[in-house]
């Protein structure tokens, strides 16, 4: 099932836009629904998480400067280039500046990433944003809209650090019993994203026909520039083809529902639109790259072991 979330995502996305008076009115549920995705994710993670990052500091932190280094300037840059209106650039700022997606550690699993790696530069970027994504969205987007930055490390803490600390801690003190419950979190998280993307959609159902192309092509472009830099400074840097397959999908996956989160609470409905058609997207290609990856792997084990 989540596996073809891609699917699901589109099926949604044309339900919402043909029917949209049946999902515009849930507007109300995004952020409760992010703090649940959140409250997931903090229930996969441990103390022992944390505890590896000592182990990996180097790629971290490279990982984790990329992330807020490369994605919110490559959003401006690439809304600047497409002549976005200020409705969509904002939108681009916003899904560049929030932390690593939460569905890059399955990813990074099924390329044969670092998987121990991915968990812990997607904790510490969720941390990190906290305070990170208010500072960058203030720098480069107060040219356009008035952003109040204290505001929205509230909101951050209240959808993002809150119920990811929870999570920790139910998992630390409760862990038979979330051991349990796991394969069902996934499933969750996919089933509230699906939400969003559903209401964000009928949101913008009457613009769409005018923004949704030029929207998508700047998603694919922002996404491909966070995959493709990823990578090459990764290799760059001098770490082994895992570390930069991990580092790459960690850069090019944002955690758009968050994105959709502060769109819709400090701004308008079309500049959660960025991060709705991301959502869907990163999917798409994260998922084709990490299958090519993990053949390519697979091919190379073989003629290894053949020689």
């Amino acid at each position: 099932m989540t596996r073809l979330f891609p699917l699901w995502a589109v099926i949604f996305s044309a339900l919402a836009y043909s029917f949209p008076e049946s999902f515009d009115h849930l507007g109300y549920l995004i952020s409760h629904g992010l703090s649940l995705i959140m409250l997931f994710m903090g229930l996969t993670l441990s103390v022992n998480d944390f505890a590896r990052i000592k182990d990996r500091l180097p790629a971290l932190y490279t990982g984790v400067m990329l992330q807020f280094g490369i994605m919110p300037f490559a959003g401006l840059l690439i809304a600047q280039l497409l002549s976005l209106p200020v409705d969509l650039t904002i939108g681009m700022i916003l899904a560049g500046s929030v932390a690593g997606g939460t569905a890059s550690n399955v990813l990074c699993y099924l390329a044969k990433g670092d998987v121990a790696l991915s968990i812990s530069m997607t904790a510490l970027s969720t941390l990190t944003g906290a305070f990170a994504t208010p500072l960058l969205i203030s720098l480069l987007a107060h040219q356009y809209i008035e952003v109040e930055p204290l505001a929205m490390m509230w909101s951050l803490a209240k959808v993002v650090v809150f119920p990811v600390a929870l999570g920790i801690l139910v998992n630390h003190f409760c862990h038979g019993f979330v051991q349990k419950l796991n394969p069902l979190f996934p499933l969750c998280s996919m089933a509230t994203i699906l939400l969003v993307i559903a209401v964000v959609v009928a949101s913008n159902a009457q613009e769409l026909p005018e923004i949704g192309l030029i929207t998508i092509l700047a998603v694919a472009l922002h996404n491909g520039t966070g995959l493709s830099l990823g990578y090459l400074v990764a290799h760059l840097s001098g770490f082994d083809r895992k570390t930069c397959k991990t580092v790459a999908i960690e850069v090019g996956m944002q955690n758009s529902g968050l994105a959709v989160v502060l769109a819709t609470k400090f701004f308008t409905p079309a500049a959660a639109l960025p991060a709705t058609f991301f959502s869907i997207w990163h999917n798409i290609t994260g998922s084709v790259l990490a299958t090519w990856w993990a053949k390519r792997d697979n091919v190379t084990q073989t003629g290894e072991q053949e020689t």
